[in-house]
């Protein structure tokens, strides 16, 4: 049978990108904050309902940028159950991540446990929205602002996602989203900082450019990190299909619920309660003791029949043999059970219901 793949980027029709790009090689600007760049900055403004964006050629660049504003051998408070990104852009601007544990619902960071790991060093809390779950922004921001600390959000999994009436680039200081092929909305790379400071626009415009601001001098210590016009049109294509592309997703969300809810051993991540979700993602807890097989077992079982689902996160940011040798690893016994369980399933807009049914039935034929 067909392999199924843990995701699918999705693209456009072929013959709307081709008219997309066609004014490039009329201009020939291929990058560098050209057309296409601009308007797509434009339109994510409208889509996030924020007022100022920062683009970059990819998600990871931009929240090194973020993080570029901190004095070196800072603390930021961070998740250890994220993608490496986010602990290595903490690392890699020479400050300190020091490691919140998880609350077991949505798999974001504990703010009952964030007050306990702040200290006349600590700068900024950096939580990430997990698989498109939002965190508990409220009681994040009241914490930042009692203790004078910035809140940088790694929203790499949140794109389109909607708290009531209130964007969820609008939360905190700064928020990251990856526009990489795989997410739900992308450039092919690509990535963007929100935030309502004009004057940050202007330092990270020169952060991605070498950190020239303006003329041929550095100011800042800055990277190459911009991103092509192809990139930015094939944003533009796919953001136009945005809707459409979240509706087909929940869609496979919903079969995956009604195959694999109440079912013994098994934790399908609930939804939240007034969030619009994009369905970025979808995340099976697998409980070895009560289903009798280990989430390995589940995904090995998968993968023989052509199905690859992804052990994500895992490991913890914070096992990384990078970071043990060289910071003081805090406790995180949550994180490191969630990280131990968890199973991403395949989800993607082309997710037929026949394909979601196919790897239930694997899945529960593993429990006998």
């Amino acid at each position: 049978m067909e392999k199924i793949n843990v995701v699918r980027p999705s693209m456009p029709p072929l013959k709307e990108y081709m008219e997309e790009i066609k004014s490039i090689w009329e201009n020939r600007w291929l990058t560098n904050a050209g057309p296409k760049h601009q308007k797509l900055a434009q339109e994510l403004k409208r889509c996030l309902d924020v007022p100022e964006v920062s683009i970059f050629s990819n998600g990871h660049q931009a929240l090194e940028a973020a993080f570029s504003m901190f004095p070196v051998g800072s603390e930021v408070i961070t998740t250890p159950f994220t993608f490496a990104s986010t602990t290595l852009a903490i690392a890699s601007r020479g400050l300190v991540p020091v490691f919140c544990d998880i609350e077991p619902d949505f798999y974001t960071i504990d703010p009952e446990k964030i007050e306990m790991l702040i200290t006349e060093k600590t700068v900024a809390i950096a939580p990430v929205h997990v698989y498109g779950n939002l965190c508990s922004w409220h009681k994040i921001q009241e914490i930042a602002q009692k203790h004078h600390l910035k809140v940088i959000y790694d929203a790499a999994h949140a794109f389109g996602v909607w708290d009531g009436d209130k964007s969820v680039g609008s939360l905190g200081d700064i928020s990251m989203f990856s526009f990489h092929a795989t997410k739900v909305f992308h450039t092919i790379e690509g990535g963007c900082l929100v935030h309502n400071q004009p004057e940050l626009s202007k330092r990270f415009a020169a952060w991605r450019q070498f950190g020239m601001f303006d003329g041929e001098e550095a100011e800042i210590l800055g990277t190459n990190a911009k991103l092509t016009e192809f990139a930015a049109a094939m944003g533009l294509c796919n953001l136009r299909h945005l809707e459409e592309q979240i509706s087909m997703r929940r869609s496979a969300a919903c079969r995956y619920r009604e195959r694999l809810s109440g079912q013994v051993g098994l934790v399908i991540c609930k939804e939240q309660v007034g969030i619009k979700s994009n369905y970025a993602y979808m995340p099976l807890q697998v409980l070895p003791k009560r289903f009798g097989k280990s989430r390995d077992e589940v995904a090995d079982r998968l993968a023989k029949r052509g199905i690859f689902a992804r052990k994500y996160f895992y490991p913890l940011t914070s096992a990384f043999p990078v970071y043990t040798e060289r910071f003081i690893i805090q406790n995180t016994p949550v994180a490191a059970e969630i990280a131990a369980q968890i199973l991403c399933l395949p989800l993607y807009a082309e997710l037929t219901k026949a394909d979601v049914d196919r790897i239930c039935d694997i899945i529960l034929e593993s429990s006998i």
